[in-house]
């Protein structure tokens, strides 16, 4: 069986030697001390290793089935879902207003990680849920957040966002699901939806499905949708469950993975719904609960691809495979451990630099969220805003393409189910997928994110990596190894943007065929960013001679791999950038 052991140092050390977040303005960060964190942090990585992570494999192998109507969830899936409420692990970060514990989200995420690391497929229950309870706390009437907050804050009640259709995917202008107004102010939904994660269950009483849909009078496309609440039993005015809606399971999804998670087609048969927000607004609403998943899936590529990781180290130690090439390692047995080869070390380094890396990138945009939340900050919006395509989009590719290489650490052992690695490379693969294509996100960063506010958050990325150097640049230990190959990539980035600005208009597909090239030399420039930053912080405690010197040192040691074996990947893709449109447009459709 698989193991997994929660990162505690490294999330410790991002949180207080890199962000210092107990010494920043944001309200609430005053109290997030190290030892308050540790001691959250280590109690969430209990669960996750003892709990969550044995559930992984039975989750895979047995999977969900539509019962009666019914969607029944792996063994021990519920009594899991019961210590994850009990402990108030769903709660977290929520609003104390409704039974919340009012921790900053740079918490939630902290602890969300070990979760989905343990066990993706299961906590998506309440990753989901935890996105109905943003939105509707965001765009809901008073009535709507007592009735639902609290249910969905302690997942008595789980939530789910229903917008993809069978002819309608990323095109949400095309859907047909429609919202017929009643005299009671309520709404008839009538439609079908389809890959609903966690859209029915056996774990939780109710299922509140937040649901796009137009309403008459909207007019075409995106501008005429609507979201609307539409619980699977309806709610009577003193709080209880009343009749079932009429909401239904169509079938359950068969998948290449996240098999403990049920993916299920949703059909709305004149289901009594009430319009959450505006009206013909609901992508505004929506986008509350679509950017906090894309983060959060974000999350998904590095958390799976830390599990891989852990496990290929585990094996690498214990496995006997050959001679090292500079001589016997282990004398005394038949054959030296994996890890002693070159190859295997690059493959794990690789694994390493790429984690630590990514989650200190998604920490510090978490911290972003807060600031943007917490203190209305609008340059820290901004900022978030820019990066989350590439978060999402970076993370989950990069993400995947470390399971593989985590895999390929066992050999053919890697390729068996009982190893438990093909999960991991499975599971991780829908990440590059849902909450919007990597492609997709690729487009939005490029066609959206880049002129947003005249490209203000653009220039303020650039900004924060000129001071990160500058505030640097007289340590000469940090100057070649990572100041410089920083430098050089902020380069390769600028003349990408100048690039863009410069030929978009005239040639648009240019700058579209670039498009996916630029989310990683973005994603490589921001990570080689977020390894100056935990270089440096190492350094300083290694000059204040810390007690974990080792720690440290293996640090800059994995950050100076990256910076020297992966950051160089920016110079290739602005290359391929500046081949601009021609190559890629070259045939016809009839040639392909």
């Amino acid at each position: 069986m698989p193991i997994y052991a929660a990162p505690l140092r490294d999330t410790q050390f991002v949180l207080h030697d890199v962000l210092e977040i107990s010494r920043q303005d944001v309200p609430g960060y005053a109290d997030l001390e190290p030892e308050f964190t540790e001691a959250v942090l280590d109690a969430a990585g209990k669960l996750a290793s003892e709990v969550l992570a044995p559930l992984n494999a039975v989750g895979d192998r047995q999977g969900c089935h539509l019962e009666n109507g019914i969607v029944r969830t792996p063994e021990g899936f519920k009594d899991a879902f019961d210590q994850m409420r009990e402990g108030g692990w769903t709660a977290l970060d929520c609003d104390s207003a409704y039974g919340g514990q009012d921790m900053p989200y740079v918490m939630g995420l902290a602890a969300g990680e070990y979760f989905v690391a343990a066990n993706m497929a299961f906590n998506m229950y309440q990753g989901l849920t935890h996105g109905a309870y943003s939105a509707i706390h965001a765009h809901g009437s008073d009535a709507q957040k007592d009735t639902y907050l609290p249910k969905l804050v302690s997942c008595e009640w789980t939530g789910t966002m229903n917008l993809t259709e069978p002819h309608s995917g990323t095109d949400l202008g095309m859907l047909r699901t429609k919202a017929v107004p009643q005299d009671d102010g309520s709404y008839e939904i009538t439609g079908q939806k389809i890959f609903i994660s966690a859209g029915d269950h056996d774990m939780a009483e109710n299922v509140i499905h937040l649901v796009l849909a137009k309403a008459p009078g909207g007019g075409e496309g995106t501008k005429g949708i609507s979201l609307f609440i539409v619980p699977k039993f309806l709610v009577n005015e003193d709080g209880s469950l009343g009749a079932r809606n009429a909401v239904s399971v169509g079938n359950l999804e068969e998948k290449m993975g996240i098999h403990g998670n049920s993916t299920c087609v949703m059909n709305y048969d004149g289901a009594k719904g009430w319009l959450l927000g505006d009206l013909h607004k609901g992508m505004r609403a929506m986008f509350t609960m679509m950017n906090e998943a894309r983060i959060g899936v974000g999350l998904q590529g590095y958390a799976v691809a830390d599990a891989a990781y852990q496990n290929a180290v585990a094996y690498a130690r214990s496995r006997l495979q050959g001679r090292a090439i500079t001589g016997q390692a282990n004398p005394t047995g038949p054959a030296d451990p994996l890890i002693v080869h070159p190859d295997i070390r690059r493959s794990l380094m690789e694994q390493k630099s790429f984690v630590e890396g990514a989650r200190a990138l998604a920490t510090w945009c978490a911290y972003l969220v807060d600031r943007s939340h917490r203190l209305d900050d609008a340059e820290a919006e901004g900022l978030v805003s820019l990066l989350t395509p590439v978060v999402k989009g970076f993370l989950t590719d990069k993400g995947f393409e470390t399971t593989v290489l985590a895999q390929q650490v066992f050999g053919g052992h890697g390729y068996i189910e009982e190893q438990g690695m093909s999960q991991f490379v499975r599971d991780a693969r829908i990440t590059m997928i849902y909450e919007g294509a990597n492609g997709v996100q690729a487009l939005d960063l490029v066609g959206r994110k880049l002129a947003a506010e005249g490209g203000k958050p653009m220039m303020g990325f650039f900004d924060l990596v000129k001071q990160t150097i500058k505030e640097h640049e007289s340590d000469e230990e940090l100057k070649s190894s990572f100041l410089d190959p920083l430098k050089a990539a902020s380069k390769d980035l600028q003349a990408a943007v100048m690039l863009f600005l410069e030929q978009g208009m005239k040639n648009p597909n240019a700058a579209l065929a670039g498009s996916y090239d630029f989310m990683h030399l973005f994603g490589h420039t921001a990570l080689g960013l977020m390894w100056v930053r935990m270089a440096a912080a190492s350094r300083k405690s290694l000059l204040a001679n810390a007690p974990d010197r080792e720690f440290h040192e293996a640090k800059i040691a994995t950050g100076r791999y990256y910076m020297a074996r992966q950051l160089p990947m920016t110079s290739a893709h602005l290359a391929r950038i500046r081949s601009g449109a021609e190559p890629v447009m070259a045939l016809s459709e009839e040639m392909f």
